[in-house]
């Protein structure tokens, strides 16, 4: 009798060290607003995402507004790429190149 060998990936979770995120980017855009399809070369590059683990660190920072699954704008010249995922839309991302947290409501001002 023979045995299946099953081709298990050897890593299936990331964790960020230090001041770092993992963020899943956001699909590139193939549209305009006004609706016009652009080419594939033509890619609005795509700088949001959503922030899939946090560091400790980051945790445990209390001037960091960042939580899991906020929507970030990010600067994408310091993202490492992580090959993970077949769509290789994970990244780890220095906070430092975070530049806004997307919100629903802004946040209570202290009385």
């Amino acid at each position: 009798m023979t045995k299946k060998k099953t081709a298990a990936s050897p890593f299936e979770y990331v964790e960020p060290i230090g001041d770092r995120v993992l963020v899943r980017k956001d699909e590139p855009k193939r549209e305009t607003r006004g609706g016009i399809a652009l080419p594939d070369a033509a890619e609005i590059p795509t700088i949001t995402g959503r922030i899939v683990t946090i560091s400790a660190v980051v945790e445990n920072d209390e001037e960091l507004p960042l939580r899991q699954y906020d929507k970030i704008l990010f600067h994408p010249k310091n993202a490492i790429p992580v090959d993970l995922e077949h769509d290789n839309q994970l990244f780890v991302i220095p906070v430092e190149d975070i530049v806004a947290v997307f919100r629903r409501e802004a946040p209570e001002s202290p009385s």
